[in-house]
């Protein structure tokens, strides 16, 4: 899909990506091209293979993949035709690679200056002044390098530091092209932002061809100029940025649009139902087929070429019919109406510290019953201490914590069988909090085990029913986590979270990094789960386009202080303080979306 014409610093043809020793493709039949100076967006689920295709960019796979066809020119030489040689010379000098965590790919035991001086000392054509291009691509990227942050190692460094050494990295030799694989998930809206700004500002002024690789379609929306809608290994919907967000015509673009909350109307969101096939596993016919709500026996058995509409490129046999297609409604979110019941959570003038740093600053705030109050704020501001505080993680605190009126004790070891019970935690990341070597039965029968004197068939039944509940089934039980995607992991820390009947969920970050798609699911099923079985509900998240979707009540914290707090409503609407009101700027918006997808009151 060549969709862009003029002088391409990059062009990619029909490339394809297989495994090895075993039958089938994860990517197959890609082809597009960018110019330099411009931004080329890819967004998908997990899955789709866009990290495997950034990576086949730089003419590298992982273990067990091996590219089998097509062609990468980078300024007009294809870089696959190269020997190894060939390839590390390319690489850093020509093409660079930015990826999703910093903290992983920065060396530990090197200090930052060091990193940064052996990138250019393996390039020496790049300049004959290492020192004063060190100190040029600090400043590029909004980084200080009179404050010492040379001689700082990457752990000294938040986030957001971190990323944007990584970015200077990337741009230190003057590269033609620049592949970004996910490179502001899990920071904060304004970090965000920030890294943001610095990768358009340095891509206009170097002339880079930029490939933005992501799941958040709104980042997506307001900086790449062109965007390829990836699904399972394939493009299956290409053109300008404006013209698919405000009218995408596959229905999985549709979908990916309909999964984004909102930061200006609580609506309920739409997930896309069912799981994209495994990489390497393509079913015949279209591969959207089995999840498409406009599917026809067709879809199944033909396999959709790309059919051009003007300037996209779309693979469905059905786009050609699309105005038969029927456009969902997004409803707003019913009210709830608050309770008049004492709050089921009170913090009370809460303060702790790590060492000698203080990180909380007299914290109050209130979770009623029934309810979700949301904590929002940057990075590093204390909203995951708080929660430790209040789960009796961190019992080094001052301060107090009541609990359905009963003050608890600071550290969960000192708290009585109840009080854990009653309290649960969902952690951030799935993939490290659940046992890697149980299986899901044994992993949802471990809190059952501990709090309730249950028979083995009645926390078999148990079991059973709470994975019906977060519908993932029953037959899942027998699985590892290893087996299951991000969203289904995630949908078994919170069954293990329900299944001590609860009264209070505390979720830390729970969809940071999820897709968008996954993302609504999630918040949906836990607004179900809250109706159901009258949870309340402490959701910490820096997204605060989500906080509409999901939370009653919010409260914004700055430095460890709490600098505003109040219902949803009235703090996103009219923010009072300057820190809430500048964090309402910096969330990324779609405001073409209104136009593709209406509205309505339900």
């Amino acid at each position: 899909m060549t969709i862009m014409e003029g002088a391409n610093r990059l062009e990619v043809r029909d490339l394809q990506v297989r495994l090895v020793g075993r039958p089938g493709d994860v990517v197959d039949q890609i082809s597009f091209s960018v110019r330099a100076g411009e931004i080329f967006g890819l967004v998908g689920e997990s899955g789709s293979g866009k990290t495997t295709l950034a990576l086949a960019l730089l003419g590298y796979t992982r273990r067990g993949l091996k590219i089998t066809r097509g062609s990468i020119y980078l300024d007009g030489k294809d870089i696959l035709a190269l020997d190894a040689a060939g390839l590390r010379e390319v690489r850093g000098s020509k093409i660079a690679y930015v990826p999703q965590d910093p903290s992983a790919s920065l060396n530990p035991a090197l200090r930052i200056g060091h990193q940064i001086r052996e990138l250019l000392s393996a390039h020496p054509e790049v300049t004959d002044n290492v020192e004063g291009r060190m100190v040029e691509v600090l400043r590029e990227v909004n980084l200080d390098p009179d404050s010492g942050i040379l001689r700082r190692f990457p752990h000294q460094l938040s986030g957001g530091q971190q990323q944007r050494v990584a970015l200077a990295m990337a741009f230190a030799c003057r590269s033609s092209v620049i592949v970004l694989d996910e490179p502001t998930t899990g920071l904060d809206v304004t970090t965000q932002r920030h890294v943001l700004e610095t990768v358009k500002t340095l891509c206009a002024a170097y002339g880079v061809a930029a490939i933005y690789v992501s799941h958040d379609l709104a980042v997506v929306g307001g900086l790449v100029s062109h965007v390829g809608v990836m699904y399972a290994g394939r493009l299956v919907e290409v053109g300008q940025t404006e013209g698919v967000f405000a009218s995408p015509m596959h229905p999985y673009s549709q979908g990916l649009l309909g999964a984004i909350p909102s930061p200006d109307r609580a609506e309920v969101l739409w997930g896309i139902p069912g799981q994209p096939p495994r990489p390497g596993s393509r079913p015949v016919g279209c591969s959207f087929a089995a999840r498409c709500p406009e599917a026809i026996e067709l879809c199944l058995r033909e396999d959709p070429l790309p059919i051009e509409i003007g300037e996209r490129q779309v693979r469905c046999i059905r786009v050609t019919d699309r105005k038969s297609f029927s456009v969902r409604v997004r409803n707003s979110r019913a009210q709830i109406i608050p309770s008049s019941e004492p709050p089921l959570l009170e913090v009370r003038a809460l303060s702790t510290a790590y060492g000698q740093t203080k990180v909380l600053h007299g914290v109050d705030l209130n979770v009623p019953n029934e309810s979700c109050t949301a904590i929002v704020g940057e990075s590093g501001s204390g909203k995951t201490t708080l929660a430790r505080c209040v789960v009796g993680l961190h019992g080094s605190f001052d301060g107090s914590i009541l609990f359905d009126g009963d003050e608890m004790n600071k550290s969960a070891r000192r708290r009585n069988s109840s009080q854990l019970q009653r309290i649960q935690y969902v952690f951030q990341n799935p993939y490290t909090s659940l046992n890697p070597r149980k299986t899901i039965s044994q992993i949802l029968s471990q809190p059952l085990e501990h709090f309730m004197r249950l028979t083995s068939s009645d926390r078999a039944e148990r079991i059973s029913r709470v994975l019906d509940e977060v519908s993932l089934g029953s037959a899942v039980g027998r699985r590892f986590p290893d087996e299951l995607s991000g969203g289904e992991r995630q949908r078994v820390a919170i069954a293990r979270a329900i299944i001590v009947e609860p009264r209070l969920l505390v979720c830390d970050e729970v969809t940071s990094a999820l897709d968008v798609s996954v993302q609504a699911v999630i918040v949906e099923l836990l607004r179900r789960l809250q109706k159901e079985r009258q949870l309340s509900m402490l959701f910490i998240t820096h997204n605060l386009a989500l906080v509409r979707s999901i939370a009653q009540n919010v409260v914004v914290v700055s430095h460890g202080r709490v600098v505003e707090a109040g219902t949803v409503q009235d703090v996103l609407e009219r923010p009072q303080d300057p820190y809430t009101i500048r964090l309402m700027q910096d969330i990324p918006k779609l405001n073409s979306v209104a136009s593709a997808l209406p509205q309505s009151s339900s």
